[in-house]
C-alpha cells in the first residue's frame, strides 16, 4: 500500500520532543523524509535517529534558533540538499515564560513573540522561496486554544499564538496563486510533561471545561498536521484546525 507522502520532503521545527516530535515521526510513517530542527545539536541527532529506526524514513537533524534568519535559511538549504526539494514546512518551535502581565519582564514578552511567531515568519519566508519555485507546497503553524480566546498568565504566549493565525491568514493570500498552501493546527491542552505536572484539583477543574472531558494527546494534534500536508487537504488554505476537545469553539 502506497503511503500518503511517499515521495514528498518535511521540516519539522522544535520537533526533538512533544508534540513536534509526534507530528515528524507520523509524517514519517507515512513515507516523508524528514529534516528535523531543534535548539540542541544532540538531542535532536537522537530524535532523528530514533525516526528513522522506527520508521525507516530518511531524516536528518539539524540545530538552530528558529528565531535568527541566518539559521531558518541554513536550515532549508540543508534540507533541499538532502531531499532535492521541501514540500512540508511544520512551524511547530516554542516557548513559554509566563507570568501576569504586570509582573511580566519585556525581556520575557520579546523572547516569547521572538520564538513562536518571528521564527514562523522567518521559517516561512526561506521555505516559500523553495515552495513558491516548486509551485506546490504546505506551511503549517502550530498556534494554540489560548491564541484564540487568551489565558490570564500568559499575554506574551497568547499574543504570539494569535499572532500564529494572523501569519497564516496573510501567508495563504499571498503564496495561494503558486498553489503553496498555508493553515495552522490550535491545539487544546495536550497530554505533555507540563500538563502532566498539574496537581489533581486544577486537571480536575480543567477537565470539567473541556465537553469531551479528556486531556488530548500529541497525535491527536499530529494527525491534524498530516491531513493538512496531504492530498485531502487541497482545497483547503488559510484556516485553523482547532484540536482541543471543545474547550473552545
Amino acid at each position: 500500500m502506497t503511503k500518503s507522502l511517499a515521495g514528498k520532503a518535511a521540516l519539522v521545527t522544535g520537533a526533538a520532543r512533544g508534540i513536534g516530535f509526534h507530528i515528524a515521526s507520523l509524517l514519517a510513517r507515512e513515507g516523508a523524509s524528514l529534516a528535523i530542527l531543534d535548539l540542541s545539536p544532540d538531542e535532536t541527532a537522537l530524535a532523528a535517529k530514533k525516526l528513522s529506526s522506527e520508521s525507516g524514513a530518511k531524516t536528518i537533524a539539524l540545530g538552530g534558533n528558529v528565531a535568527i534568519e541566518a539559521d531558518c535559511a541554513e536550515a532549508v538549504d540543508k534540507a533541499v540538499e538532502a531531499f532535492g526539494r521541501l514540500d512540508i514546512l511544520v512551524n511547530n518551535a516554542g516557548i513559554t515564560k509566563d507570568n501576569l502581565a504586570l509582573r511580566m519582564k519585556e525581556s520575557d514578552f520579546d523572547a516569547v513573540i521572538s520564538v513562536n511567531l518571528k521564527g514562523a515568519f522567518l521559517m516561512a519566508k526561506a521555505a516559500s522561496r523553495i515552495m513558491l519555485k516548486q509551485h506546490s507546497g504546505r506551511i503549517i503553524n502550530i498556534s494554540s486554544v489560548v491564541g484564540q480566546m487568551g489565558n490570564a498568565g500568559q499575554v506574551n504566549y497568547s499574543a504570539s499564538k494569535a499572532g500564529l493565525i494572523g501569519l497564516t491568514k496573510s501567508l495563504a493570500r499571498e503564496f495561494a496563486s503558486r498553489d503553496v498552501l498555508v493553515n495552522a493546527v490550535a491545539p487544546g491542552f495536550i497530554l505533555t510533561k507540563m500538563t502532566e505536572g498539574l496537581k489533581d484539583e486544577a486537571k480536575q477543574k480543567l477537565l470539567e471545561m473541556i465537553p469531551l472531558g479528556r486531556l488530548g494527546k500529541p497525535d491527536d494534534v499530529a494527525h491534524a498536521a498530516l491531513f493538512l500536508a496531504g492530498e485531502g487537504s487541497a482545497y483547503i488554505t488559510g484556516q485553523v484546525i482547532a484540536v482541543n476537545g471543545g474547550i473552545y469553539m
